[in-house]
């Protein structure tokens, strides 16, 4: 794709984008004053162009893989499909929760969320500078070599890390309490997600089951 047609589509795209999270966060709050929304709006708008325009300048063929991301797998399709429903609830009941007053949270709870969700897209960013395969759908590309150095030495999928980060974040950051639960779905779907991009991985790409051997942590360090 010429890097001219790259720019308006992933304009389009970026705007239909916050259309929709516009539309499901003042159209459930019933209102635009709704502070926590247009701030959560504007940080993500800012991470957003500044990390589009970073790759646009430095790697547009890994900006154009991210943009035309659709999986193949059923089973993927199904668990991105399970994925997005936890977004569209999580957003829907933080705009209700504005309107209804449910179980608003303080600034400063709504602050540290903030701090989160940007370290979260920093995270992703950096992945994203180390990883030129990091694309958003599981397949494995000609040529394509195993990483193992940076955050993934530590963790072998340093990108979900981050979207863990940056999604649960999200709830905090619009004051919603009741918003984190069906976000909650996220991380089961992420899980799913890694165990049969795993399996495709140990199948398909070299040199793979010996990565899984010597950096033993899928998402968080310790943990899992």
């Amino acid at each position: 794709m010429k890097k001219e047609k790259l720019l308006l589509y992933g304009s389009i795209k970026m705007f239909c984008g916050f259309i929709l999270l516009g539309l499901l966060l003042f159209g459930t709050a019933g209102t635009y004053y709704y502070w926590n929304a247009w701030i959560f709006l504007l940080t993500l708008a800012i991470l957003m162009i500044s990390m589009g325009g970073f790759l646009y300048r430095k790697n547009p063929t890994l900006l154009e893989k991210r943009l035309n991301g659709k999986e193949v797998e059923n089973s993927q399709k199904r668990y991105v499909g399970f994925i997005g429903l936890s977004f569209i609830l999580s957003f829907s009941l933080a705009g209700l929760d504005r309107r209804f007053e449910w179980t608003q949270l303080s600034v400063n709870v709504s602050l540290i969320g903030l701090f989160i969700m940007i370290l979260g897209y920093a995270m992703y960013a950096l992945v994203m500078i180390q990883n030129s395969y990091a694309a958003r759908v599981v397949k494995v590309e000609a040529n394509q070599a195993v990483i193992d150095t940076g955050l993934y030495a530590v963790i072998r999928h340093p990108m979900y890390t981050a979207s863990l980060l940056l999604f649960l974040s999200m709830p905090i950051v619009l004051g919603s309490v009741v918003a984190v639960i069906p976000m909650l779905l996220f991380p089961v779907g992420l899980v799913l997600r890694i165990r049969n991009e795993e399996a495709l991985l140990i199948n398909e790409l070299p040199g793979y089951s010996e990565y899984t051997k010597k950096t033993k942590y899928r998402l968080i360090p310790y943990i899992w």
